[in-house]
């Protein structure tokens, strides 16, 4: 018995209704406008956090590391921010979409 590809398996003869694919979720989420807000939140608020240890506006930085040391870890606030932020807004959006339904 030769199955088509059209049909669900367990149902033969039932074809399998077309769905929206992801790239219409991410876009009905505004993703894309969302991580180039996240990025550009986590790049400012690392390049203030990394002058203000590197230029020691606040008081002596510590021995340990130096600038290279600070510069991996402006990368990572950097990373993680844009990530929380990018997060923060699609579920943001999320949630007003759900109201509108």
């Amino acid at each position: 018995m030769a199955q088509s590809d059209d049909s669900a398996p367990g149902t033969p003869g039932e074809t399998v209704p077309e769905r929206p694919g992801t790239a219409n979720l991410v876009r009905v989420l505004n993703v894309p406008r969302n991580a180039r807000i996240g990025v550009s939140v986590g790049v400012v608020v690392a390049a203030l956090v990394y002058a203000v240890r590197v230029f020691e506006l606040l008081g002596p930085a510590p021995e340990a590391g130096g600038p290279w040391y600070f510069l991996m870890l402006a990368f990572v606030l950097a990373t993680g921010l844009a990530l929380l932020v990018t997060v923060a807004l699609t579920v943001v959006t999320a949630v007003r979409r759900a109201r509108e339904l």
